[in-house]
């Protein structure tokens, strides 16, 4: 099998402009975001709640005030229009490929705090092997009734062990807490890419780098300050505009560190090939050779 690289990525203001929520479904409520993550966030604190948690209930219960049927075909269809960073669309096709021609296999990941149900609307879903978000349950009636998942900013890191062991299954937490092998881990940290827009991403930036990989933080002029900030103190490698088109500073860094890492794949490879080699032979103190 060729190495695998993992781009990992979260996606309000790092895939798209804004909070997803933003776009179709508070307006359809008749609010301005800054009423509804008022309400939401509020209530959080009044009730001590986890934040995300607090925000799906706000939606089930100002759906539920109006009259509108939150299901999973109305989330889908706020999901069409969000607006993506230039060059969004076209940046999983030609990323695949250049990493194709390096001999590797190229996969992307989300890890949002934003809703699975608009991100499936988004256009770009089928571009991700897997899609870590927050979700609802629904009842029978198809009504979202309870938070199936909930992905806020630290228990966000327990998806990059997902992806380095190949454990996709939210509901397999036996296989995710087994010992394994660093040598048998589907995806190595080493070979990790995370892209992210701020302060809600630093334990997933931090983890990738602390383990060998690299974290990226791109920005639109409202937050760039705050980027400049997270690389100032060093905890992510690389800032750029969020400009994915072909040719931008993006694009040209995630191109080298795919080339370095695939390089260092074909390094790990012959080094490992050299040592299962010499383990061909009798030698009277093998154990000397490695001291």
């Amino acid at each position: 099998m060729k190495p695998i690289i993992a781009l990992l990525y979260d996606f309000d203001k790092t895939l798209c402009t804004t909070d997803m929520e933003d776009y179709a479904f508070i307006p359809a409520l008749g609010m301005t975001p800054s009423e509804f993550w008022d309400i939401a966030n509020s209530f959080g604190q009044q009730n001590h709640m986890d934040g995300l948690l607090a925000y799906m209930y706000t939606m089930i219960d100002e759906c539920r005030k109006r009259d509108i049927r939150l299901d999973r075909a109305f989330l889908i269809r706020c999901g069409h229009s969000i607006e993506l960073f230039p060059g969004v669309r076209e940046w999983f096709g030609r990323i695949n490929a250049f990493g194709a021609a390096q001999g590797v296999e190229i996969e992307h990941y989300v890890l949002s705090s934003g809703l699975r149900e608009i991100i499936e609307g988004s256009g770009i879903c089928h571009e991700f092997k897997q899609i870590y978000a927050c979700e609802f349950l629904y009842s029978d009636e198809g009504l979202a009734s309870w938070p199936k998942l909930d992905v806020n900013f630290t228990n966000k890191t327990q998806f990059i062990y997902r992806i380095n062991k190949g454990v996709l299954d939210v509901s397999d937490d036996r296989t995710l807490n087994s010992s394994m092998p660093d040598d048998s881990k589907r995806v190595p940290f080493t070979n990790m890419i995370y892209v992210g827009d701020g302060l809600s991403d630093v334990p997933c930036m931090k983890m990738t780098r602390a383990y060998g990989g690299q974290a990226i933080a791109v920005y639109q002029d409202s937050n760039r300050q705050a980027v400049e900030e997270l690389l100032s103190r060093q905890r992510v490698d690389f800032i750029f505009p969020a400009d994915y088109r072909e040719g931008s500073g993006l694009d040209t860094t995630v191109k080298n560190i795919i080339r370095k890492m695939a390089i260092a794949d074909v390094l790990t490879e012959e080094n490992a090939r050299q040592y299962r080699q010499i383990g061909q032979f009798d030698l009277p103190d093998q154990a000397s050779l490695f001291d």
